[in-house]
């Protein structure tokens, strides 16, 4: 009974970065779901970008793997793929939420509230 407790621990400390980013993919999807703020909404969308590139970052990492560039005779060498997918990644991301910020300004200056039901309570009266 102990030993198995013992094993389910090193299991879940072992792939602590994969419940990490299911976590925060949970928390960002909430946040977006919860929350009529859309400021919030962008923080949320934001929280679950990160989660995602934490996911895929930690696919990619091999243990006790160097570059493959250091040493011609290594068996096992990192990917360098990830991290490459990564920056594209964070890319896309920050231009996202440059977009959905520059929205929510305009938004704001249309309607005079950031508050989403409130937009779409004003554009049904508006029709």
């Amino acid at each position: 009974m102990f030993e198995t407790l013992i094993n389910i621990l090193s299991a879940l400390v072992s792939n602590m970065h994969y419940l990490t980013a299911m976590l925060l993919f949970l928390i960002g999807f909430h946040t977006m779901l919860t929350h009529s703020n859309l400021i919030k909404k962008i923080i949320g969308m934001n929280i679950m970008e990160t989660s995602v590139f934490l996911f895929f970052i930690s696919i990619g990492y091999v243990h006790n793997a160097s570059a493959p560039i250091l040493d011609d005779r290594v068996a096992a060498y990192v990917n360098p793929l990830p991290s490459a997918l990564i920056l594209t990644g964070i890319v896309v991301a920050v231009s996202l939420t440059a977009f959905s910020l520059a929205m929510v300004v305009m938004l704001y200056k249309h309607y005079g509230t950031i508050c989403s039901d409130q937009i779409m309570r004003l554009r049904e009266e508006e029709q």
